[in-house]
């Protein structure tokens, strides 16, 4: 199967009120990069827009009266949940689930303003 380059079988599709916004809090704190230039609606908001994560690619649109506003669940591994999870509360989100060590890693969840859950995660050697 021939993908687009940047892309991987399964990847999420989330539709937000705030999409820019969305963008830039994974560019604060998890480091996301844009992998194309968002394409905008002619009221400016984002009609489409893909940011990775790692190797991981994550599409966005905005919210409209056809597409209403859905959150996501998603888990994420990072370097160092600790500051992730400071950054990630820094910019808006709030604790679901204070860090611990669990068996699979150093763990946390948090839901940002966007009303997505995000599972943080590092792995500990």
């Amino acid at each position: 199967m021939n993908l687009p380059s940047g892309h991987q079988t399964i990847m999420p599709y989330l539709i937000l009120k705030g999409a820019s916004d969305f963008i830039d809090f994974t560019k604060t704190v998890f480091g996301a990069k844009d992998v194309i230039k968002p394409v905008l609606h002619d009221d400016g908001t984002i009609r489409h827009a893909e940011i990775i994560l790692n190797d991981s690619t994550i599409m966005i649109t905005n919210a409209s009266k056809d597409w209403s506003s859905q959150t996501a669940n998603l888990f994420v591994y990072v370097p160092n949940a600790d500051e992730t999870y400071a950054k990630a509360l820094e910019n808006g989100a709030t604790s679901l689930m204070e860090l611990s060590d669990k068996e699979y890693g150093r763990t946390c969840g948090v839901t940002d303003a966007f009303g997505n859950v995000w599972w943080i995660t590092s792995i500990v050697p």
